[in-house]
C-alpha cells in the first residue's frame, strides 16, 4: 500500500526521531514545563534562522525543534493529570482508595490484571476527577467485562515510574462492581470478539487457540507454552494486529468497491469508515494505532491525488501519536511497531535486490521481509530477552504466507458469525488450517536444539549487535574500497562472539556445584525455588511465566517433580504452573480465594497430581530431608487467603544427612503481622537458608530473622521491578541478623551447597 522511492526522503524522519527522543527523555522528569519553554525558545530561534536561509539542513533542524517543542508541550499539559496530588499522597501513605473507571482492556474471570482508565479517585472523603491510567491486580472479575465497562473498586495503590504507560498499580480488595455496561459503539465489538473467540477455541489444538490472535489480536486463549514458542521463533508479531492487517482490510474494501464500479473517492471514504470499525474491533493497541494512522494518511494522500512515500508517512504518524499520547515513546509495542515498519521500508527492497543475485526473486523477497523487520527490532527485543532467535527468519518464511489467509478468513468468519452463524462457523474452520500451520511451525522450531542463542544483556548487548549488524549490511551493500575489511571485521566479530558465548556457557557448566541442594531460579519478579535431596525434587512456587520456569528446570536437568508447593495464588508465585502440569506427583496448596484458584487445582489434578490443601502440622520426607508445614493455621480467623496465609514450610536434615544437608525455611509472602504470628505458633530454630518473604519488601519482622539467624537469605526479585524490592530496610535487617543476602536480579540463578565445614554454605551465582 505504501511504496518507498529510490531516493530516501528523510526530511520528516529526522525531526520525528528528534521529537521521539525528546519526549522519551522528558516524560521521566518532574518539570516538563521548563523543558517545553526552552524547546519553544530554541524553535523560535530556529524559525528565524530558517526564514533567512535556503539551506535544507537548517530547515530540517528548525522543523525538528518545532515538533519537539509541540511534543514536550503535550507532556507538560498531560503529566499533572496522570499524578494528581490526592492520589500521590494516598499512594505514599498506603491509604485505601475507591476508584471509578472505564476498562480499557477486557477483564477475564480469574485472570491476573486488566487496564483501567480511572475517572474518579476518592481517598479520605476527598475526590479527584480526571483520567488516570491504572493497572488493576487482585481478585479479578467474576464475569467477563468488555472494554468500556464502568466499574468501581476499592484498594491500595502504588505509583510507577513517571515514564511508565500506567501511572499506578491498583491492588483491589474485591472483585469490581459494574456501574454501567459499555456504550453501544463498543459493546458491538465486545460481543463480536467474544462470539468469534468462542467459535475459534472450539476448534482443536493450538490452531483454534491461535486463530483469534491472528485475526483480531485477541490472545487470551493462547497457552503459555504456545506463546513461548511464538516468541522464541520471532512469530509473536503475527498476533499483534498492525500494518499487514490494516492493509488487508483496506485492500479488500478498495478491490470490492472497484469490482462494483464505485468511484475512487467513495471507495476511500468507505475504507476510512471500515478502518475505524476495525480499530474498535481489534482494540487500539499501540501497533494498531500506528498502522491505522499510517493507513488514514495514505488514504488521504490518495484522495488528494498526491504520491505516497513510506518514510514521511511513518514519520507523520509517529509524531501525531506521540503528541496525542507522549507515553507511547517508551511503549515496547509502539517502539517495535515503528522499527519493524521502518525496517521494511528501508531494508526489505535492498536486501531482496542483493539476495536476488544468488536466488530467485520470490525467494529473495520472502527472506528479505522477515529479515529486515528482525534486524530493525532485534536490538530492542534484546532488552526484553537477552538471546537471539536461531531459526527466526526461517520460521517467518514458512509461517508468513499463511498469516494473510488466516487474517482474511478469520475476519470474514468474525463478521459472518453475527449475521449468518452456520456460514461463519464454516469459514472459521477454513481459517483454522493456516492458523494450525503457524502454530505447528512455532512449536517445531522452538523445540529444536539451541532455538535461542545467548547474548550479552543490557546496553552492551545492544551495542554489540548494532555493530555486527552494521558490519553485515556493509559487507552486503558496500562496493567500494574497504569491503574486504568489513568482511574480515564481521568474521572476527562472529568468531569472537562464538568463543565468548561458548566459553561462558562452558564456564557456567564447569563451575556449577554438582552437589547443590537448593536452586533459586532467576524468573524475574517472583519465586521459584528447587530443593534437591537424594534424587528427589521439591519445587516451591512456579514464578510468573511458564517459559521462565521451563528454562530454569531445563538448565538444572529436572524433568519430574516429587513435591510442588504453591505458597499462595498470586500470579508471581503460580503463573508458571502450566510448565509442570503432568510432571508433578504431589502438590501442597494453601486456602483458595476464588474460582480461578480452584481451576488451577483442578488443572494439576487432571495432570495426575495428588493435590492437598494444607495448614500447620503435616510433615513428610524428601530424600534425606524432612519437610514440615509451619503456617497457615487450620482456622483462618482474621487471616485472608493470599499473602498472610502463605504456606510456610521448613526442611530439616534426618538420618545420615545431619552434617551434610542444608536446613531451610520458605516464608512465601508473609508480612510482618503474619511473621509474628508464625513465631508465636512455632518453636523456630536457626536454619542455614531462609527464603526471604515477599521479595524483600519493607513489611518484615526483624525478630523473626534474628531468631532464624540464617547463613544465607535468598530473594527472588526482578530487576527494575517498580516496587523497590528488595528494600534497604530488609537488607539491613538481614545484615544485623548475620545473614548474607543473595538476590536473583543481580546474581541470576543461585545455587546453594553445603560448605566444607559444618554449618557453612557454598554459594554459586550465574553472573
Amino acid at each position: 500500500m505504501v511504496k518507498q522511492s529510490g531516493t530516501l526522503d528523510l526530511r520528516l524522519a529526522i525531526p520525528a526521531l528528534v521529537t521521539w527522543l525528546a519526549v522519551a527523555i522528558v516524560i521521566d522528569t518532574d518539570a516538563p514545563w521548563v523543558v517545553a519553554v526552552v524547546a519553544w525558545a530554541l524553535a523560535g530561534a530556529g524559525l528565524l534562522i530558517a526564514m533567512r536561509t535556503r539551506w535544507s539542513w537548517v530547515i530540517v533542524a528548525s522543523l525538528a525543534a518545532v515538533l519537539a517543542a509541540v511534543g514536550l508541550t503535550a507532556v507538560a499539559v498531560q503529566a499533572p493529570g496522570r499524578h494528581p496530588a490526592l492520589v500521590v499522597d494516598a499512594a505514599a501513605a498506603g491509604q485505601r482508595v475507591t476508584v471509578v473507571g472505564i476498562t480499557t482492556q477486557t477483564a477475564l474471570p480469574g485472570r491476573g490484571s486488566f487496564a483501567l482508565d480511572v475517572t474518579t479517585a476518592t481517598a479520605k472523603g476527598v475526590s479527584y476527577s480526571g483520567s488516570i491510567p491504572m493497572l488493576v491486580f487482585g481478585e479479578g472479575a467474576t464475569d467477563r467485562l468488555g472494554i468500556g465497562t464502568t466499574v468501581i473498586l476499592s484498594g491500595t495503590i502504588t505509583a510507577t515510574d513517571l515514564s511508565d504507560e500506567t501511572s499506578y498499580l491498583f491492588f483491589s480488595e474485591s472483585a469490581p462492581t459494574v456501574l454501567a455496561p459499555p456504550p453501544w459503539y463498543l459493546e458491538w465489538a465486545n460481543e463480536l470478539r467474544q462470539r468469534f473467540l468462542s467459535e475459534a477455541t472450539s476448534l482443536p489444538g493450538d490452531g483454534g487457540d491461535l486463530l483469534a490472535g491472528l485475526a483480531i489480536g485477541d490472545t487470551t486463549a493462547v497457552s503459555e507454552t504456545l506463546d513461548s514458542a511464538m516468541k522464541s521463533t520471532s512469530l509473536s508479531h503475527l498476533t499483534a494486529v498492525s500494518g499487514a492487517n490494516c492493509a488487508v482490510v483496506i485492500a479488500l474494501i478498495m478491490l470490492a468497491g472497484a469490482a462494483i464500479g464505485l468511484p475512487r473517492g467513495i471507495r476511500i471514504v468507505a475504507s476510512l469508515v471500515v478502518l475505524v470499525g476495525f480499530v474498535v474491533l481489534v482494540t487500539p493497541e499501540p501497533s494498531v494505532l500506528r498502522a491505522a494512522v499510517m493507513a488514514a494518511l495514505v488514504l488521504a494522500s490518495l484522495l488528494g491525488g498526491r504520491p505516497v512515500r513510506g518514510i514521511p508517512v511513518l514519520a507523520v504518524a509517529t509524531v501525531t501519536l506521540l503528541v496525542i499520547d507522549p507515553w507511547l515513546a517508551r511503549s515496547y509495542g509502539f517502539v517495535l511497531s515503528v522499527l519493524a515498519t521502518g525496517g521494511l521500508l528501508l531494508m526489505a527492497s535492498p536486501l531482496a535486490r542483493v539476495m536476488g543475485r544468488w536466488m530467485p526473486r520470490w525467494l529473495a523477497l520472502g527472506i528479505a521481509v522477515p529479515l529486515a523487520a528482525q534486524l530493525a527490532c532485534q536490538p530492542v527485543i534484546l532488552l526484553l530477552n537477552a538471546s537471539l532467535p536461531t531459526y527466526g527468519v526461517l520460521a517467518n518464511m514458512l509461517a508468513e504466507p499463511a498469516a494473510p489467509v488466516a487474517t482474511v478468513l478469520g475476519l470474514a468468519a468474525c463478521v459472518l458469525l453475527a449475521v449468518a452463524p452456520p456460514l461463519g462457523s464454516l469459514v472459521c474452520q477454513l481459517a483454522w488450517v493456516p492458523a494450525a500451520w503457524i502454530a505447528a511451525v512455532a512449536s517445531f522450531f522452538s523445540g529444536l536444539p539451541a532455538a535461542q542463542l545467548p547474548w550479552p544483556a543490557g546496553v552492551a548487548g545492544v551495542l554489540l549487535l548494532t555493530v555486527l549488524t552494521t558490519l553485515a549490511l556493509g559487507a552486503l551493500f558496500w562496493r567500494g574500497r574497504g569491503r574486504a575489511a568489513l568482511v574480515i571485521a564481521l568474521a572476527i566479530g562472529v568468531v569472537g562472539y562464538g568463543g565468548i558465548a561458548g566459553g561462558s556457557q562452558a564456564a557456567i557448566v564447569l563451575t556449577r556445584p554438582a552437589d547443590w541442594q537448593i536452586a533459586v531460579c532467576d524468573i524475574g519478579q517472583g519465586d521459584a525455588v528447587v530443593v534437591r535431596s537424594a534424587g528427589q525434587i521439591a519445587l516451591i512456587d512456579t514464578g510468573p511465566k511458564p517459559e521462565r520456569l521451563t528454562r530454569c528446570l531445563t538448565e538444572l536437568g529436572i524433568s519430574r517433580i516429587d513435591l510442588l508447593v504453591l505458597t499462595h495464588y498470586d500470579l508471581d508465585h503460580v503463573g508458571g504452573t502450566a510448565a509442570v502440569i503432568g510432571r508433578v506427583d504431589r502438590v501442597l496448596v494453601g486456602p483458595s480465594g476464588d474460582a480461578g484458584d480452584d481451576r488451577l487445582r483442578a488443572d494439576l489434578e487432571s495432570g495426575g497430581a495428588a493435590v492437598e490443601q494444607v495448614s500447620r502440622g503435616p510433615s513428610g520426607l524428601l530424600g534425606e530431608l524432612r519437610w514440615s508445614i509451619l503456617w497457615p493455621p487450620a482456622r483462618l480467623i482474621g487471616i485472608e487467603p493470599g499473602n498472610p496465609a502463605s504456606v510456610t514450610l521448613e526442611f530439616d536434615a534426618v538420618g545420615r544427612c545431619d552434617d551434610g544437608c542444608l536446613s531451610s525455611i520458605f516464608l512465601g509472602d508473609l508480612g510482618e503481622r503474619a511473621q509474628q504470628m508464625l513465631l508465636a505458633a512455632n518453636a523456630l530454630e536457626p536454619v542455614d537458608v531462609v527464603k526471604v518473604a515477599h521479595h524483600g519488601s519493607a513489611d518484615q519482622s526483624e525478630t523473626l530473622y534474628q531468631r532464624l539467624r540464617a547463613i544465607v537469605g535468598v530473594i527472588g526479585v526482578g530487576a527494575d521491578n517498580g516496587y523497590g524490592h528488595p528494600t534497604q530496610s530488609l537488607l539491613e535487617i538481614l545484615t544485623r541478623a548475620g545473614t548474607q543476602s543473595e538476590r536473583t536480579d543481580r546474581s541470576g540463578m543461585i545455587l546453594l551447597a553445603p560448605g566444607t565445614a559444618p554449618h557453612t554454605v557454598r554459594v554459586w551465582t550465574e553472573r
